[in-house]
């Protein structure tokens, strides 16, 4: 007797190369097959990931959704070879994945420093454009009707999200959500400049409680809410004040979650007139932090399948122990995350 399917919505974090991570993640919640998608909420690394997905899935499927996260992410490898930043060769004997030692980022960190993308790059030239264009039908996209995108990125002049969803969406839309402002001319929309969504939205999951029925949110996250220890290097304390900064939108969404639902359950909000969200996380923060900030540059093959690796592990290890809660209840606990003290792991 075949498994009755669930359905979730899934809010996928932005970070760079371990955008991987979540590629592998998908990878393995695809191939289960116990689960429906009615939402994907992405930012960044999460938006594209996002459009992979429902690209694929318009033009085969499961198959063809896994397909699509394959091929775009072997290619972005493929581009990365003329990057300038590399690991060095002891690095590369001794298992380092981070950029820490990379003269080539070491370098483009001063010229940034001193010169914004207008200057550096008046062309505004930028590879993953046109990598994203050959890899994805935007067309496709916004005919999806099984899986609705909302795709984050920040207004420039009012310093609030705006959410793009599918019917509208294009790759300028999803670069813009990419767009970091050191990096990347502001990419302008009707007039209007976006930087990187994840200064507002990393991922936003308030599209879910007024677009799909479904009660259920898996959050893939990438960025680790707690770092033990002090930072005391400058690239430690900048890397640390990146991480805070663009998880505090998730965790202002999480807490109103955690508030509505409290307040649910005591009776003094009605469950007709509002929804007690389940939320999920699949993280693996055991294995990603120690790969450093600077890894999120790395987009060797190799590197990028070690991620997808131990997202599909990850992924696995989170059915077997998690899929029976879904539709049931939330399986993390979220007052404790807000309690304001760290783990003891």
């Amino acid at each position: 007797m075949a498994t009755k399917t669930k359905d979730v919505n899934l809010a996928l974090q932005g970070g760079g190369s371990h955008g991987a991570f979540t590629w592998g993640v998908l990878d393995r919640l695809l191939e289960d097959g116990r689960l429906t998608f009615s939402g994907i909420s992405g930012t960044s690394a999460g938006a594209i990931n996002a459009v992979l997905f429902a690209d694929g899935m318009m033009k085969g499927g499961s198959d063809g959704a896994r397909q699509a996260l394959h091929d775009f992410w072997y290619k972005l490898s493929m581009a990365g070879h003329w990057s300038p930043a590399k690991r060095g060769l002891l690095d590369k004997l001794t298992g380092n994945w981070s950029f820490n030692k990379s003269l080539g980022l070491r370098f483009n960190q001063l010229l940034t420093q001193v010169l914004s993308p207008y200057q550096l790059n008046p062309l505004n030239i930028n590879p993953l454009k046109n990598l994203l264009k050959s890899s994805v039908d935007f067309d496709q996209v916004r005919c999806c009707s099984t899986t609705k995108l909302f795709i984050s990125a920040t207004n420039v002049e009012t310093g609030r999200v705006k959410v793009f969803d599918h019917q509208e969406l294009t790759v300028d839309m999803v670069m813009a959500s990419c767009c970091l402002p050191m990096v990347f001319q502001a990419v302008e929309i009707d007039g209007i400049p976006y930087w990187d969504g994840g200064y507002m939205g990393n991922p936003v999951l308030f599209p879910f409680f007024e677009s799909t029925h479904c009660r259920d949110i898996i959050v893939v996250q990438i960025n680790p809410i707690e770092r033990k220890g002090t930072p005391k290097t400058t690239q430690e304390i900048t890397d640390r004040i990146t991480e805070i900064g663009f998880n505090s939108s998730l965790l202002k969404d999480l807490r109103s979650v955690e508030f509505v639902s409290r307040l649910i359950k005591r009776g003094v909000l009605s469950d007709e007139d509002y929804r007690d969200n389940h939320i999920h996380i699949i993280g693996n923060q055991d294995e990603l932090i120690p790969l450093g900030v600077s890894s999120k540059m790395n987009v060797e093959w190799k590197f990028l399948k070690h991620l997808r690796d131990i997202g599909r592990e990850t992924a696995e290890c989170w059915l077997e122990e998690n899929f029976k809660h879904i539709g049931k209840k939330s399986t993390v606990d979220l007052a404790a995350m807000f309690n304001g003290t760290p783990s003891k792991d």
